[in-house]
């Protein structure tokens, strides 16, 4: 008489359970992909002849719970920048003809943004260049006439739909400042 294989008996229910277990929703897949994602740069910002780095870090399952966390270091390892972006002021600051009913959207809009974030043309070279004249978006004039002085390099990014933050280093307050707040 034969006797069952007990092991195959036993193995059986953990192999069907590995098996079907691990399949995941789109949903859960991009959730996994942006529970921390982040993005370093290394570029002239607080100085033209040293490196900063910029870093972005988008973290969260939940498009309203999300956030985007930039900041920058400057070459002698000191933060002088940090931002924290909200995922639900960022939904609710964008185009109204852009359809984010569903959480995927949501997702993929917040995503999109953390992708785009770091984008050639954000970074700003110099920040002022030397025929601008300051407008009413500019917040501080005698910040602009110092960087069309120092030449040095500026960051932009988008807070929503017509809001642009551009940032410089200041060398005479040794701090990062809003040189240009617009559309």
């Amino acid at each position: 008489m034969k006797r069952p294989n007990y092991l195959l008996v036993l193995l059986f229910p953990l192999l069907f359970i590995a098996c079907t277990g691990n399949e995941k929703t789109e949903q859960e897949k991009e959730t996994t992909l942006i529970k921390n994602a982040s993005s370093v740069v290394i570029k002239s910002f607080s100085n033209l002849t040293k490196l900063d780095t910029f870093r972005l870090n988008l973290s969260g399952t939940k498009p309203k719970e999300m956030t985007l966390t930039f900041s920058i270091t400057n070459y002698k390892g000191q933060e002088i920048y940090s931002k924290v972006l909200k995922g639900e002021e960022l939904l609710g600051s964008t185009d109204p003809n852009v359809d984010l009913r569903k959480e995927k959207d949501q997702i993929r809009f917040l995503t999109t943004i953390a992708s785009q974030f770091f984008n050639e043309d954000n970074f700003l070279e110099p920040a002022v260049m030397p025929d601008d004249k300051p407008d009413s978006y500019a917040p501080d004039k005698a910040f602009y006439d110092e960087l069309k002085a120092t030449k040095l390099n500026g960051f932009k990014y988008r807070l929503g739909k017509e809001n642009n933050i551009y940032i410089a280093w200041s060398e005479k307050e040794q701090k990062v400042k809003v040189y240009y707040n617009c559309c």
